[in-house]
């Protein structure tokens, strides 16, 4: 099944903050800021980034594999463990 949410809308605006969030780190590495400032940065988009993530793969359980588990399909639930294993590395 494709990617498909009600929180579409939501989800793109948090990546376009992320791409936003990237863009300034870039920009601080640029103008040589501080290496601490831009840890700090690069740790909030990785938390923002995480969050969407969290976001997709909670709609992919509620959804797809929700839907492999009732109709017993091994492959799906093979699926979910390897996207699982993944995602948390």
């Amino acid at each position: 099944m494709d990617f498909n949410t009600r929180n579409n809308d939501a989800l793109l605006n948090r990546l376009k903050r992320i791409e936003g969030q990237v863009k300034g780190i870039q920009k601080m590495i640029e103008n040589k800021k501080y290496c601490s400032d831009i840890l700090i940065q690069i740790t909030a988009a990785r938390a923002a980034l995480e969050k969407v993530g969290g976001i997709i793969l909670e709609e992919h359980l509620k959804t797809c594999i929700k839907g492999a588990v009732e109709e017993n399909r091994e492959e799906k639930i093979d699926e979910l463990i390897n996207i699982m294993l993944k995602y948390m590395k």
